[in-house]
């Protein structure tokens, strides 16, 4: 049998490198580890960070293909962040132009959830502790 650990990070391709690095630093808040640029496949990688722990890659490439999300496609489905109050992270988002859908509660859970999009239209999920 295998023995993970953890998830180690997310690689996420975008089409807008700047907008998207902007939306993840400065709204989202995740901070920057490693920014380096990779001249031969003209191509940034930025290493972002929660509280300290390496989360995801940010990659961007010249004019890469659009994945369909909706209606729903085979692949990741979205990326979802633990918070402590919802209501505190729609309005910190809102602040920010970013619109969450209506909140939903997990049958199973009881657990308050919404769903926002990235820059790239990823639906990323906040979901309450």
């Amino acid at each position: 049998m295998l023995s993970l650990n953890r998830i180690h990070h997310t690689a996420l391709i975008v089409s807008n490198y700047e907008a998207s690095k902007h939306f993840y630093t400065e709204i989202l808040g995740l901070t920057i580890q490693q920014e380096v640029y990779r001249e031969e496949r003209q191509s940034y990688k930025l290493d972002l960070a929660i509280n300290g722990q390496y989360c995801i890659e940010l990659f961007s490439f010249p004019d890469p293909p659009q994945r369909p999300s909706r209606p729903e496609a085979t692949g990741l489905r979205h990326l979802a962040f633990e918070v402590d109050q919802l209501d505190d992270t729609i309005t910190a988002l809102s602040a920010h132009g970013v619109v969450a859908e209506p909140i939903r509660v997990d049958e199973h859970t009881g657990k308050r959830f919404t769903f926002i999009a990235d820059p790239d239209n990823l639906p990323i999920e906040f979901y309450e502790k």
